[in-house]
Formats: C-alpha cells, structure tokens, sequence
C-alpha cells in the first residue's frame, strides 16, 4: 500500500515525541509534606557555610528511628543503587549537601573549600561523618567510599529532654572563629565542630576583592588596611594600601582615620620618623571626636603624658567645645590630678549633647567626688 509523505512524516513525530516524554524529567510538583527540602547556613569571618538537606518527621516513631532502617547503624547494603555498603544519609531522599567558602577544619581534620555530599556511619556513642565529593546522588544508594574526602568521628547526645519532630540542622555557640553544627532528630543530636583560619581567610578574601574594582577605591583600601593594622598581620601590604588610599594623584584623600592608619602601619615597620610625620598631617585633620578617641586610645596604651598631650591640643584647636572638657577630665585623672579632672568634668556635664553622656558625666563626677580616679 502507497503512504503518502505526510502521515509518515507525522508517525515519525509521534515517535520521537513518546521517547522525548520517556527520557525527561517529571515536571517538579510539591511533595505533599512527606519530607520537607530545608536550607540553613551561617558566616564565620568570610566563610559561608550552607547545608542542604530533606527532612523527615519522626511521625509517631520515637524511639524506632535510630538502628532501624529508618537511620541504621554502621554500613549496610541498601539493595539498590551500587548495592554496596552504604552509611546512612543523613536525611530523606537526595543527598544531604553541605559547603564551605574557604577551607576549613571539622573536630580537628582539615578539609578543602567545596561542596561535599554529607553522610554518617550511626553507632551506639559515637558516629562518623563523611563528606564525599560526590553530591548530586540520591541519598546513599549510590555510595562509593573511594570518593570520601574526609571522614571524623565525634560522640553523639541521647536522650534529649526534647524530641525534634523534624531533622534538623542547627548552629550554636558560634564565634568569629568556629562553629557548632549539630543534626538533631527525635531525641538525638550529633554535634560537630567547625573552625576556620580566620586571618588565612580573611586576607584572601582581601585581595581577591581588591584585585578588582575595589582596589581603585580608596575607602576599601583603607578599610582593608585598618584591618591589617587592628590585627597585627600583613604591615608590608598593608602599607602599599594604604599609600594608594591616601595618594591624591590616585583619588585618595588625606582623613585622620587614613593617615593615622598610614602612621599606626609604620610604627609596626620600626619607621619612627615617618609615622610621627604622619600622625601629625592626621591630627592637622582631625575633627575634636576624632582626637578624642586618639587620646583615649592612647590612655587604654598606658601613655599618659602622649594623651595629655592630645587633650590639651584638642582643647585649644576647638577652643573648649564638645568633648574637649572630657578628654582633659580624663587627662587630668590619669594624671593624678583629681581637682581638675573634676572641673573639667562639671564642663564636659554642661555640655553633654544626650542623656547617655550625661549619665556617664554623672558617674565621673561621683568618682572623682570621692577621691577616686576614673
């Protein structure tokens, strides 16, 4: 029998168009509430950490989770995927994932800046986590160890007081170093720690960002060598920063938070002459906060006669107003000199621009009342 081109041509569609449907993915619909996909995360310095994972409910199960095929102890064959030994998930369904920024440390063991698949191998007391470089499996059916990168133990918690319906990942007792996470489910929780090299990151993160549009940016480079200086790191490079922030062919300007940044960075390079010349074109810009605050600072350093020194600068550049009286109040008490402290704060009181200040005017006034230094 003769076709004509046409209902072939259309046959041939149809065909093409039922494998196209068989080989695609599913359109992506709502689970119904079975196993809730969750995000947490958190930033210790310049390191972002992110966990993703499907949350189960306990469902009327407490105290049949852990050691059932719910959650099973150590490694076992799940039946499908490899078929091989596999620890649990760590969550329902698609790899539980998580991913550190920079480099890291996990209950003591380094590990590389990534995004891991995330598993642990459950016992009685204790258990051990794996990160593996594989995180895009469906759960742990495919789990290989040979793509492990890190495994660490640590002791898990039985027994809390209250059952978590949903698994959770949590973070606490955080610092600008480290980190506890903890899965936490029914009556379990499984803790570990993550710290970072806080300076390490830091400085990386600098010059990543200032090997682009920030480094022509004065502000940035003064902000990234303010933090060399207040953390006692880098004064080489910091310097180099700093010249360029400061440098008017460049844009820059000459603030007193910038120059006295320039001063402070050659002081730690043991460059006297060229610190002083510095600190003196920062005071010469100085508003009366500002060399306030370098007094004060000055005073926390122990150097009392380099402080008086300031305040009483302060007074005559400014002639008197807010918060000159403060500062030669606090000169004069470190000084020993308690009357005049105390004149000088019965000024400072009468200038006070807000109750804040003037309750803590109240309390030097006291102070000094009594015959006691601030």
């Amino acid at each position: 029998m003769k076709t004509t081109g046409r209902p072939l041509l259309s046959a041939l569609l149809l065909i093409f168009l039922i494998q196209g449907m068989a080989t695609a993915q599913l359109i992506q619909l709502p689970d119904g509430g079975v196993n809730l996909k969750r995000l947490n995360g958190t930033r210790i310095g310049v390191t972002d950490i992110e966990i993703n994972w499907n949350a189960p409910g306990v469902k009327g199960r407490e105290g049949n989770i852990w050691g059932t095929p719910t959650a099973h102890y150590g490694f076992t064959v799940l039946g499908f995927g490899s078929n091989g030994e596999s620890p649990w998930r760590a969550g329902a369904n698609e790899n539980t994932t998580i991913s550190f920024s920079t480099d890291v440390v996990i209950n003591g063991k380094k590990l590389s800046a990534g995004k891991y698949g995330f598993f642990i191998a459950l016992y009685q007391d204790t258990s051990t986590l794996i990160f593996s470089k594989i995180s895009t499996a469906w759960g742990s059916y495919f789990y290989n160890p040979k793509n492990d990168v890190l495994r660490v133990g640590t002791m898990q918690q039985k027994d809390q007081k209250q059952s978590v319906e949903r698994l959770d990942y949590t973070f606490s007792n955080q610092t600008d170093r480290s980190v506890e996470i903890a899965l936490e489910w029914e009556r379990w929780r499984i803790p570990f720690k993550v710290e970072v090299d806080l300076t390490a990151t830091t400085l990386a993160s600098i010059r990543a960002q200032l090997s682009g549009a920030m480094g022509f940016d004065p502000p940035s480079l003064q902000a990234a060598a303010a933090w060399c200086l207040g953390n006692n790191v880098n004064f080489e490079e910091a310097l180099q920063w700093i010249n360029v922030a400061v440098d008017p062919a460049l844009g820059g300007v000459n603030s007193f938070a910038a120059l006295s940044t320039k001063a402070g960075l050659l002081t730690k390079l043991n460059r006297k002459t060229e610190a002083d010349q510095a600190m003196t074109q920062a005071l010469e810009n100085a508003s009366a906060l500002e060399m306030h605050g370098y007094g004060r600072q000055l005073l926390a350093e122990k150097k009392v006669k380099e402080a008086m020194a300031i305040f009483e600068k302060n007074y005559k550049k400014h002639k008197g107003a807010w918060p000159t009286n403060g500062g030669l109040m606090r000169g004069y008490s470190a000084m020993g000199d308690l009357k005049k402290a105390l004149e000088y704060a019965r000024l400072a009181f009468a200038q006070a621009p807000n109750e804040l200040n003037k309750r803590a005017l109240e309390q030097a006034i006291k102070t000094l009342e009594s015959g006691k230094p601030l």
